[in-house]
This record gives C-alpha cells, structure tokens and sequence, in this order.
C-alpha cells in the first residue's frame, strides 16, 4: 500500500524513482533529474535543464545528494562515480 500514492507532486517532494547514469558526451538522460546521488567522491560535469553550458561541480563528496536538474551527466570532466538520478 503506497499511503502517499494520492499526494501531490511538487519538486520539493522526495523522490520515488531512479536510474543509474551514465555519463556520456553525445546523449541526453532519459528524464532530466530532480537531484543525483553520488555514490563516489569526485567531480561532475552537466549541463542543467533549462541551459546548454557546461557547468562542472567539483570535489563532491561521496554520498552527497545533489539538488540539482540536469538533462545530461557529460564523461568528459566526470571523475564521480555510481551516480544515482533521483526523480
């Protein structure tokens, strides 16, 4: 039973689904994100929904939550790893 299935979803809602990431230079997420789980400390480089620049977050700890939407994870500059989309 989901007791929250009727609620309304805003985006400060938590998340309720996810998918692994893959990096990639040359193609867009399947869904832009609501935030990204780091699962290993490094950098990430993305481009956010609404932009096309390249904007590179560094030092992320591991295991940090990232509030941000992203339509794409780029590998070049991207040293973090096991990166989580949360939607």
């Amino acid at each position: 039973m989901d007791r929250f299935a009727k609620h309304i979803k805003t985006i400060d809602s938590v998340a309720d689904s996810a998918y692994a990431i893959i990096p990639s230079d040359g193609s867009d997420l399947p869904s832009a994100t609501r935030s990204i789980y780091v699962g290993g400390a490094g950098n990430i480089s993305v481009i956010m929904a609404n932009d096309d620049a390249a904007v590179a977050f560094i030092n992320v700890a591991a295991g940090s939550v990232l509030p941000i939407r992203v339509k794409q994870v780029l590998s070049t500059d991207t040293t973090a790893t096991d990166l989580v989309a949360l939607l």
